[in-house]
Parts: structure tokens; C-alpha cells; sequence
């Protein structure tokens, strides 16, 4: 083992020797103390009373759990930066600011932050900062235009013209939140703007060049093109019937609808859009007849074909009543270019803007100063970043020592103080409380490995009804007895934060309890299996006097039938189960004759007989329970939950006592014994214990001479002659 200058104090708890922690030199030597001496090597992040976020930071490898070399390097850092370590050992809510070393740059660096942070929360003379203090960061950056995160927000910019390009990127873009919350862009957000911009320009740019070609109505062919595709199909289905009926004339009255269709529309109410109708074709259909554009035609598409006829017939072909195939042939072709151009439509995103906008902000210096915004905001991110710094020294400042009676000893759990982290709560169940709860992810999974602790374990469902939240938890039973204890029982369950749940067992792990426990088992097991016997010898008389009583009445039902009675049958007697049953009430009266007959040859050491018949009962299971209870341990319990505890830390009977805690009225309580609802007294018990007694000591003043000494009754006792004197020579004469 290395050698440490370091003088280290121990406690003895759970039969093992813990360190002590108690000064911050203690902590800053934990890298010199021998790691088999720790308690524990590993622990989750979650599922512990304790911040997660703070062990989430030590967590370097993120993998989940605290290992024992990062706790190390956690101490180390935190008490680097600190004057002096022993700030770790107060483990105060605030950290001073005079407490950080600001001799070091790190150190000067995180004080300077601490100062920027209570400086935005409108604090900047206080002397403390607290956890509360660094994890509200939207309320740290809220006055802040620059936070060191390289999203500029509106009040970034200087002037209303750069103010208004960033309302227009977050318009068409939408917003990246910065570290205060606000909606602001980045320097992705401001160069897919800019290509946009560009992308669009060039798009327009190429219909402009091109002229009537592409833009055959001008500024009103985006519409005109709207209004043809809106019938396009409509039409394009008319004049293929149109050609269909040239065809064969026999499909013209087919190509129109048969009447039975109208039949079913005219039996509804029908409105201006005629919905019903909008299937059916454009106009009559004919060979060779062109599209009337006014008369004649189906109601559900004549607004359509009016906005069509306004903005693309009559501006190129002027005024019509009718359209040829011919003609809407030539339309179709006027929109090819514009079609094709339309196809190719790039910066989609910034057409809202329109063109004259992008233009405008192309043309001005709007993406330079947005850049040289962003490249100010990220100037102040070493800054920023050590607002995270002091984040995790105040939390170090405040948990670390915690952590360490927790991980390298266990002296919350073992010195009954403040609660162990792993201890979730207090469980209320068949009166009695439970402070040994953890809770359990997995319970089926955890009650593979938990049994090895050789405690009594109750696994449990818990709920609140009102938010819904569930929660499963496993209670160690270290005291009392277990026969109320069963699947399906009820309790109330207190979280450390006071909030109560519903508690209902789900599983349970059967280890011995205690020694009380184990002395009245076999008498408690007798006792179940008496009962158990004269239910069964109950339960099986019934059904036999139900038989017979079936068997007379069916017997009954066939006399009357008969009119004839059939004589009861005669009681046989069986001499041989009588002769068995006289051999048997010898046989046990002579064992009981012999018993009584050895417990009063005892005399004065009866009282020494009726121990060491309860010893002989109970003692077997006294000695089972007292091995198994000497070896209850924690570590299973606590590897079951994703720890890796480095020793066997016992939970020995004066300890599990202190776990749990029974029932009991408060000192000075005044109990009334008057019981209106008791069972009423039976003499009988009494007269049997009474008659006991009497035989008892009948028996012994029979043995003694003093029962026919007193009543003539009995057996004599002759007195033996004392020692030296001759019994056989005759007895003197009488003066």
C-alpha cells in the first residue's frame, strides 16, 4: 500500500472502519487514500437523492455513473480554486466571492465572471453567489446584446436599417433562440438569407431578359397562368369527350351522363356550387362543338371559366363566346416558357420580401455589418463561457462533501443524522415506518441480486393520483414481525421532498426479521397448522353430512314413489378401530404420565425445564435467524441500483432496529382498556388452566407423602431411619 504523510481518522460502523472527512485537507488527500478503504468505487447519476446536474458534471465520460477518479479530480479542482479547501467542508448554499483564489487565472477568470453574472441580475455588489444565481441563464443573458453564443438578436444592431434585415431574415427563416431566450439568427441563418437573395434575384432577372417570351401578359401573366391551371384539366376532359363522340357517335349520350345520375343530384337541395355536379362535363358534349364561355354550362365551374375567359381570353384573343379546341391549343402554348421558368423558381424562401425589397438589401452593406455583429457576439465567449465555470464551483462548493460521506464512507447513513443519498424516503406500512427505501428502475431485474442482503424486502408500486406520477421502491423490514405482510397491502409512502404516495407491495423478498420473530415461529406455524387442519377436518364433515343428507332425501323421494320404507341401516361397530383407539389413549397416556413424571422428578429446577423446553422448540429457529440477521448487507442492495460497493457494510440487529420503528402510544398517553366492541370472556380457558395447575400440584404433594398424610388419600411416603440405628431390634417398652 503507498505511503501518505497524511494523518487519517477512522469510525467504526457496519464492522468495517470508515474515513473521516471532516477538514478540506482531508478531502484534498482523498487521491493518497487507498481506494480499497473507500466504501464505494462507482454510483449512478440519476436515481439519488442528490443534484443530478452536479454529478452529471463530475461524469467526464458521461457514461452514467461517478467512478472514484473523477470524484478525485473533481475535489482537486474545486479546491484549487478555492483559498482555502476547508470552504468544501461548509458546504454553504452561497459561495463568497473572497473564497475563490484569485491568484491563479483560472481562478481570476471565474471571479471576474461571478461578478459579470450578479452584475446582469442586478446584484453587482453582492459578495455571494449561489447555484440559484448561475443556472438561470436566460435571466443572466436578458439585458445582454452580445452573449458569446454567435446569435445576434434585433437590439444587437445599431441602426433601424440592420434592425430591419434581421426581422426580415426571422420572417422568412425563422429564429434561432440565443442563450437568453430571445429569437435571433446566426451566421448560417444570415448566409442561407443572403443566397437566397441572390438565388432570387437571378430568377427574375432571367424572365426580364427573356421579355414577352416568358412573360407574355407581363406583370399580369402570374395570374392569367393561375386562372388556366385552375380549369386546365376541366378542359382538357371536355374536349377529349368533344373527340371521343366524333369517334362514335353512340358514346355522345354516355359522354353526357345518364339521367339516372341527374335523378340522384335533383333529390338534394342544390346549392350555387353544385358540388354534386362538379364531376360531370364542362358543357354538352357533341363532335367537333367548341367550349361555349357563357351559356350552357355546368353551373359548379362558371366562376372559374369567368376568371379564365378575363384574364387570359380576352387579353389574347379578345372578346369570344366559345373556345375551339384549336384555341385553347394556342392559350396552352403562350404558357410554355412562363411554365418552364416558373419550374426553375430558386430563393422561394425571400419571394414574400419581393423584388424591389431584395434588391434593396442586396445592394446595401446589410450582410458585412451582420457579420461583423456575429464575429463581436463570439469575441465574448471565453467570457461567457466561464459563467459554466462558476456554475460548477458553487455547485462543487456546495455538494462535493456531501458526496464524499456518501461514496468514500457512509456517515450520513450509519451515524441515523441526515439521511443517506440513497435513502428515498419513509415508508408507512402495517404499523410500523421504514427509513431503509430506495428507489428501484427495474424491480424484477433488482430482486435477482437484492436477496442477497439477507434483509426482509418489500417491493412496492407507488402513484399520485393527481399528477399521475408512478414510482417503484423496495423497504427493507428490520423490525417487528411479518404476519400482515403480503402482495397486495396498502401503505403511504413520504418522498423526501414531503410529498406522500400511494404504496401497494408488489413483490416480497422472506429473510428473518428478528430474534422475537424467530422465537415464535414454530408456536405461530403449530398455530396455522392446527387451523388449517380443523378446516380441512370442518370443510370435509360438511361435505359428508351434506352427502348423507342427499342420500336420505333421495332415499326419501324413491319410498314415496314405491310406497315403501326403507329401514335405517344399522350402526356397525368396528371392534378393531376400538381396540386401535384404546392402544392409542394407552399408548399417549402413558407418554404424557412419563413426561409429567420427568418434569416433577426436576423438583426445584422445573422452572429450568420449562426453559429448556422453549429452547428445544425455538431454539432452531433462533440460531437460523441469528446467522442469517448477522449477515444482513447493504452492498447488494446498493450494487442491484448500479453502485459498486468496495466492502460489506452490515446492517446488524441494534442497527436494523433503528431502521424501522414500531407503533407505540407517546410518553404520558392514558389508554381506557374498556373495549365495548371485545370478544366476550369464555370461563372455560381458565377453568382448563386452573385444573392444570391443580393436577400439578396434587401431583407433587402426592409425591411428597402430603396429600395422604393430610386426607388419608394417596400414596404413603415412609420416612427412611436415620443412619446408625438398627430397624430390625424391637421397639422399646412403654413405661
Amino acid at each position: 500500500m503507498a505511503t501518505t504523510s497524511h494523518v487519517w481518522h477512522f469510525f467504526r460502523a457496519g464492522g468495517f472502519d470508515q474515513v473521516k472527512l471532516e477538514s478540506g485537507a482531508d478531502l484534498m488527500n482523498l487521491h493518497q487514500l487507498d481506494q480499497k478503504l473507500w466504501v464505494a468505487l462507482a454510483c449512478p447519476v440519476n436515481g439519488l437523492e442528490f443534484d443530478s446536474r452536479t454529478l452529471s458534471i463530475i461524469d467526464t465520460d458521461k457514461d452514467g455513473r461517478v467512478r472514484a477518479p473523477e470524484l478525485i479530480a473533481a475535489v482537486q479542482w474545486a479546491g484549487s480554486l478555492l483559498k482555502d479547501p476547508n470552504e468544501l467542508v461548509k458546504a454553504g448554499a452561497t459561495l463568497p466571492l473572497a473564497a475563490i483564489n484569485d491568484a491563479t487565472p483560472e481562478g481570476k477568470t471565474v471571479l471576474n465572471s461571478a461578478r459579470q453574472i450578479l452584475a446582469h441580475l442586478g446584484r453587482k455588489d453582492a459578495t455571494e453567489i449561489s447555484v440559484a444565481d448561475t443556472t438561470d441563464t436566460a435571466k443572466i443573458f436578458a439585458q445582454t446584446a452580445f452573449n458569446g453564443d454567435g446569435i445576434i438578436v434585433e437590439d444587437s444592431a445599431g441602426d433601424d436599417a440592420t434592425k430591419a434585415v434581421i426581422r426580415d431574415i426571422l420572417q422568412c427563416l425563422g429564429p434561432v433562440n440565443d442563450r437568453s431566450g430571445r429569437p435571433g439568427v446566426d451566421a448560417g441563418k444570415v448566409g442561407q438569407f443572403f443566397g437566397e437573395l441572390a438565388a432570387y434575384d437571378a430568377w427574375v432577372k432571367q424572365a426580364e431578359t427573356q421579355g414577352a417570351e416568358v412573360l407574355p401578359l407581363g406583370n399580369a401573366t402570374r395570374a392569367a397562368f393561375a386562372a388556366l391551371k385552375a380549369v386546365k384539366a376541366k378542359v382538357d376532359d371536355y374536349f377529349g369527350r368533344c373527340r371521343l363522340a366524333a369517334f362514335d357517335p353512340r358514346a355522345a349520350a354516355i359522354l353526357n351522363r345518364n339521367e339516372t345520375e341527374y335523378l340522384a343530384v335533383a333529390a338534394k337541395d342544390l346549392t350555387i356550387s353544385a358540388n354534386e355536379i362538379a364531376g360531370f362535363p364542362l358543357a354538352q358534349v357533341a363532335a367537333g362543338k367548341a367550349l361555349p364561355l357563357s351559356a350552357g354550362l355546368n353551373p359548379a365551374w362558371v366562376a372559374p371559366l369567368a376568371k379564365f375567359e378575363a384574364a387570359v381570353v380576352k387579353p389574347i384573343l379578345g372578346d369570344k363566346t366559345e373556345l375551339t379546341e384549336a384555341d385553347w391549343a394556342a392559350l396552352n402554348a403562350k404558357f410554355v416558357s412562363y411554365a418552364t421558368w416558373q419550374g426553375a423558381k430558386m430563393g422561394s424562401l425571400v419571394e414574400p420580401l419581393g423584388i424591389a425589397r431584395v434588391r434593396e438589401i442586396l445592394t446595401s452593406k446589410a450582410q458585412a455589418e451582420l457579420g461583423a455583429l456575429i464575429a463581436k457576439d463570439r469575441a465574448e465567449e471565453s467570457n461567457v463561457n466561464a459563467i459554466a465555470t462558476v456554475d460548477k464551483l458553487v455547485r462543487f462548493h456546495r455538494d462535493l462533501h456531501l458526496l464524499c460521506i456518501n461514496f468514500v464512507s457512509f456517515k450520513d447513513f450509519y451515524d441515523r443524522g441526515e439521511p443517506a443519498i440513497f435513502q428515498a424516503g419513509k415508508l408507512f406500512l402495517d404499523q410500523r415506518s421504514c427509513d431503509l427505501v430506495m428507489t428501484v428502475e427495474d424491480s424484477g431485474k433488482h430482486a435477482t441480486m437484492a436477496p442477497l442482503a439477507g434483509s426482509y424486502l418489500t417491493y412496492l408500486e407507488c402513484s399520485r393520483r393527481g399528477s399521475g406520477e408512478k414510482l417503484n421502491i423496495v423497504a427493507a423490514i428490520t423490525d417487528g414481525d411479518c404476519d400482515n405482510l403480503m402482495v397486495g397491502r396498502n401503505g403511504i409512502f413520504y418522498d423526501r421532498k414531503g410529498r406522500d404516495w400511494d404504496a401497494t407491495v408488489t413483490k416480497i423478498v422472506d429473510n428473518p426479521i428478528s430474534i422475537r420473530q424467530a422465537f415464535w415461529s414454530p408456536y405461530k406455524k403449530l398455530a396455522r397448522f392446527i387451523q388449517e387442519q380443523i378446516a380441512k377436518r370442518a370443510a370435509a364433515a360438511d361435505n359428508a353430512a351434506t352427502e348423507k343428507l342427499t342420500k336420505a332425501a333421495m332415499a326419501a323421494g324413491q319410498a314415496a314413489e314405491t310406497g315403501k320404507a326403507e329401514p335405517p341401516p344399522k350402526p356397525k361397530v368396528d371392534t378393531g378401530m376400538v381396540t386401535a383407539l384404546a392402544v392409542g389413549a394407552a399408548g399417549l397416556g402413558g407418554m404424557i404420565g412419563s413426561i409429567v413424571n420427568g418434569f416433577l422428578n426436576l423438583g426445584g429446577f422445573m422452572p429450568l425445564g420449562v426453559i429448556g423446553i422453549l429452547l428445544l422448540i425455538s431454539g432452531p429457529s433462533m440460531i437460523l435467524a441469528w446467522l442469517k440477521l448477522r449477515n444482513r448487507n447493504l452492498g447488494p442492495l446498493l450494487d442491484a441500483n448500479g453502485w459498486a460497493i468496495n466492502t460489506r457494510a452490515r446492517i446488524n440487529v441494534p442497527f436494523g432496529t433503528s431502521l424501522t420503528s414500531l407503533a407505540s402510544l407517546p410518553p404520558g398517553s392514558q389508554r381506557d382498556l374498556t373495549d365495548p366492541y371485545a370478544d366476550k370472556a369464555n370461563p372455560w380457558p381458565k377453568i382448563l388452566i386452573f385444573l392444570i395447575l391443580l393436577g400439578l400440584a396434587g401431583a407433587v404433594l402426592n409425591r411428597k407423602g402430603y396429600l395422604h398424610k393430610w386426607t388419608g388419600f394417596g400414596t404413603e411416603v415412609k420416612q427412611e431411619a436415620p443412619s446408625g440405628l438398627d430397624t430390625n431390634a424391637p421397639a422399646a417398652k412403654q413405661p
